[in-house]
């Protein structure tokens, strides 16, 4: 039966996907706000994504308003879903996403800033992009501890990452995410975070599997400012794990 209701779900997930990229991909060219109707077909992705999954979000603090340059501990790609119906905003991903069959495309056209967090000359330049998202209004979302994790702890964050922010004085807001699943699933550790250990659609096949699951998502009080990037990372991170769970 769950495997059946998997299957169920994985066809709406690709279906939902595709029909809205095709919506906004044909229906661009007569909207004037081009940035509201990307953000408009992103934000019903990501709460269609929340649906077909069974995810149930629960929310502590405030959401920051647009625009806004956010850091949170990263888990899994149901992250990006969990967050954005929360935070209006696009996303920092690795390079490497950009490179994936159709889904790399879709992410670029959603507004997705792609950075190759080894080459420190390529750091500039993705700031450069968050500061012009920033001044068109539009919130960023980053993962600074620059991969997905089992859940277990917060990876140190990537300091050379927010150079650009240290030297704008730009407040940083913070927010933690964690998971859980019912009594008698399997454990969130295991089948929601994903420590890239198995392709993406191995992995999302097994939590759409699941009856239900929880992302909790908890806001910090007060952006942070630091003129120094290496102690804004190192309290941005100390933020972010005195709020995070880890997750069972």
């Amino acid at each position: 039966m769950r495997t059946l209701i998997a299957a169920i779900r994985f066809v709406k997930f690709v279906a939902a996907t595709l029909g809205l990229y095709a919506f906004w991909f044909i229906a661009r060219a007569f909207m004037r706000d081009k940035i509201r109707w990307r953000q408009t077909i992103f934000e019903a992705w990501a709460r269609s994504f929340v649906s077909i999954s069974k995810m149930q979000i629960v929310v502590n603090g405030n959401p920051p308003k647009p625009p806004f340059f956010l850091v949170t501990n990263h888990l899994s790609y149901t992250d990006i879903a969990a967050i954005r119906t929360k935070a209006k905003g696009v996303f920092v991903a690795k390079a490497e996403v950009e490179s994936w069959f159709l889904a790399g495309r879709i992410c670029r056209d959603m507004g997705t800033i792609f950075i190759d967090r080894k080459n420190r000359r390529d750091i500039p330049r993705a700031g450069e992009l968050i500061v012009e998202r920033l001044d068109a209004g539009e919130g960023v979302i980053d993962f600074p501890e620059g991969t997905s994790t089992a859940g277990r702890e917060v990876l140190p964050f990537n300091s050379s990452f927010l150079e650009f922010a240290a030297g704008r004085d730009l407040p940083v807001s913070y927010a933690a995410v964690t998971y859980t699943t019912p009594e008698g699933e399997p454990a969130a550790s295991k089948v929601v975070c994903w420590g890239e250990n198995i392709g993406f659609v191995e992995h999302l096949w097994q939590l759409l599997k699941l009856r239900s699951y929880t992302a909790i998502i908890t806001f910090g009080d007060a952006p942070v400012t630091n003129s120094d990037r290496k102690l804004l990372a190192a309290e941005l991170h100390d933020r972010v794990d005195a709020e995070f769970v880890p997750v069972p």
